[in-house]
């Protein structure tokens, strides 16, 4: 049977009925595949869990998201070792918050990062969006499903001759999300803006990351939605090299001997 593709555009319409949910608050799992690339020395290895899971939350109402963590199940960093070798594995930052103005595209986020958090000003660098009429059913709501493809570059670490080094290589992510128009609200655990429903399930680069909401609740803390505003005020430019710079040092105060897993998601 051939697959229909339909193309999601600016124009497209959307029927609002009296009585669908405009706020509330979504409970998500989240598990990350994580890229081992494991250092061996003296013929030794440390084995590491293969995902990482942990849970995160949405806030919206009033035409506005924000993603933050959920406070007692924050990731912790895995550290472990033995013979002078040490890992440690990364995945984004307990104080992390996301911001989103679904109606201007503005995005404020605060990101951690060597114990200091920044504050990143963007805006939504919407996707090209398609529409399989694949459907599903996600907590008891209908869900269609949308593609996309993102094309970017990412920093991988290696280690040659003893030292750690670091270089950006071409990263082509494969994006599926499920999407409910029974919640008319265009947020989500990711790319929040861009589809005309709540996004309940996301799959990044088959399976690598995978996002699934476990709980929806129409009560929220509207005030809480509002752009962070603690920390160091930077562009996403500069938070990446803020970002590097560190890794830089925490590279040469191991003398190479520390391997990071980095996630940033």
């Amino acid at each position: 049977m051939k697959k229909i593709i339909f193309t999601i555009s600016l124009g497209l319409a959307i029927i609002t009925v009296n009585g669908q949910q405009k706020q509330g608050k979504v409970l998500y799992t989240r598990t990350v595949q994580m890229m081992l690339d494991v250092v061996v020395e003296d013929g030794q290895s440390l084995p590491l869990p293969p995902t990482n899971a942990s849970k995160l939350e949405v806030l919206f109402g009033n035409d506005q998201s924000l993603r933050r963590t959920v406070e007692e199940d924050r990731p912790e960093g895995f550290e472990g070792g033995e013979g002078g070798m040490r890992m440690i594995t990364v995945v984004g930052g307990a104080d992390d918050l996301s911001y989103v103005h679904l109606t201007t595209g503005q995005v404020v986020e605060q990101r951690e990062f060597g114990a200091k958090n920044y504050i990143v000003a963007d805006s939504i660098r919407k996707l090209d969006w398609k529409l399989t009429g694949q459907t599903s059913t996600i907590l008891n709501y209908p869900c269609q499903q949308a593609v996309a493809r993102l094309i970017g570059k990412r920093t991988m670490m290696s280690m040659e001759n003893g030292e750690m080094k670091t270089k950006e290589v071409a990263d082509t992510s494969e994006i599926v999300a499920w999407f409910t128009l029974s919640i008319p609200v265009s947020a989500g655990p990711e790319y929040p803006g861009q589809l005309p429903g709540l996004i309940l399930g996301l799959d990044i680069n088959n399976g690598r990351i995978v996002y699934k909401a476990v709980e929806i609740s129409g009560d929220v803390d509207l005030a809480a939605i509002k752009a962070p505003s603690k920390g160091k005020k930077v562009t996403a430019a500069e938070f990446d090299r803020e970002r590097e710079k560190i890794f830089a040092e925490m590279q040469r105060n191991n003398s190479g001997r520390m391997r990071m897993i980095r996630e940033d998601h």
